[in-house]
């Protein structure tokens, strides 16, 4: 059976095509060939967006190490002659932090450790940074609060570190954590090299002055007014450190783990709460 006339004629305008492919991609410089001929392999050029490399928890190893106690915490909230409605007032547990971390760290906290370091050390500063905790696969630098505000603006500017974006400060209260009682917790996050780290910052109840960073991340204006009105924080350098939720004549922080709990009824659809004082107990 022979071909139709218009079978045959496409089949040979194809073969020509080819030719005249095959001729052009001979003529193109080597060069040019191996870089589309990598392109291809990776999919980069071509619209596919590239997996970032696997930085999640589990696949960062933490070292292990002895945890530091500084105490231990009766019930489930820490109040101590009111009335606990839980049925957890019996619960005893230990207080304990996260033993400074050993390099190598695991992942790219090696990298950001160590770039932290070569910047500290070019500035004579290496002692800025007092200890490094790697625990549950998170990274916390603790830093000598008089070189806070320097440190954190080498995480934001340095271009191996790029953390731009601080989401906030929290503040704790350790009444068992001798001349550290207070800490003060900053979230940093690189949106450059997605990556997350805190800082973590210790001042005694007898002087709460930890610097302000406000000037270098604008984002914490209100959460230090927050920790100073919840913990009593003093951040030297705020523009304008004001109570933020409790009225400006309120005594006390109302978050500090040694605030007595209030005594103020609760009216509730018809009905009223006691206050806690007369609750009942199960301690």
């Amino acid at each position: 059976m022979t071909d139709k006339p218009d079978e045959k004629a496409a089949g040979q305008a194809k073969d020509e095509s080819d030719d005249k492919t095959d001729s052009n991609e001979s003529a193109r410089p080597a060069e040019e060939r191996n870089l589309e001929a990598a392109r291809s392999a990776t999919g980069t050029g071509s619209g596919v967006e590239q997996p970032a490399p696997d930085q999640s928890p589990e696949n960062v190893p933490a070292p292990t190490g002895e945890v530091r106690s500084v105490g231990e915490r009766h019930g489930m909230f820490g109040v101590k002659g009111s009335g606990d409605t839980s049925g957890y007032g019996g619960l005893v547990s230990a207080k304990v932090f996260p033993a400074p971390s050993q390099k190598p760290y695991g992942g790219w906290f090696d990298e950001v450790s160590d770039a932290l370091e070569a910047r500290l050390r070019a500035t004579d500063l290496t002692a800025a940074i007092e200890s490094v905790v790697v625990h549950r696969g998170e990274i916390t630098f603790h830093v000598r609060r008089e070189d806070l505000a320097f440190v954190a603006q080498m995480l934001r500017d340095d271009e191996a570190l790029r953390f731009e974006f601080c989401s906030g400060v929290s503040g704790v209260h350790y009444p068992e954590d001798t001349g550290r009682e207070l800490h003060a917790v900053y979230h940093l996050t690189s949106m450059t090299h997605n990556r997350l780290i805190r800082l973590e910052v210790t001042a005694p109840d007898s002087d709460p002055h930890v610097p302000s960073l406000v000037s270098i991340y604008p984002t914490l204006d209100w959460h230090e007014r927050e920790t100073y009105d919840m913990f009593g924080l003093i951040f030297d350098g705020h523009p304008a450190l004001t109570r933020v939720l409790m009225p400006d004549d309120w005594p006390g922080h109302p978050q500090r783990k040694d605030y007595p709990l209030g005594g103020i009824p609760v009216e509730y659809k018809g009905g009223s709460i006691p206050p806690p004082d007369q609750r009942r107990s199960y301690n």
